[in-house]
């Protein structure tokens, strides 16, 4: 099996990346999928259909886009490509939300 990679990045992601990234967890089959593949673990487009109640297709479509966001690593075998969360990535657009939060909340109850 070829290794997930994870790409290597120290800056900050831009707006525009972060949004892509909020786009694609905007689906409440991708939080889904997110889950099942949650733990560390990969896992086959099988795998994740079998705890799901969607087509295969729609399955695979929903991993394509949270591949193409940089949310889940892809790795091709022979049979069946494995799929797993890129922790990275994900705890990077935590700490942007984050951040986000905290500048806009930034001063309320200050005058309390």
């Amino acid at each position: 099996m070829k290794s997930f990679s994870a790409k290597q990045n120290c800056r900050a992601p831009s707006v525009e990346d972060v949004a892509h990234k909020l786009a694609a967890l905007s689906h409440p089959a991708r939080l889904e999928i997110l889950q099942r593949l949650g733990g560390g673990r990969s896992c086959c487009c099988k795998e994740v259909v079998e705890h799901l109640d969607l087509a295969q297709s729609t399955v695979s479509q929903h991993l394509k886009i949270l591949v193409e966001a940089g949310l889940v690593r892809y790795a091709p075998e022979r049979q069946r490509s494995r799929y797993q969360i890129d922790q990275a990535a994900l705890a990077a657009v935590s700490a942007s939300v984050s951040a986000l939060v905290e500048s806009c909340c930034a001063g309320e109850g200050a005058d309390i």
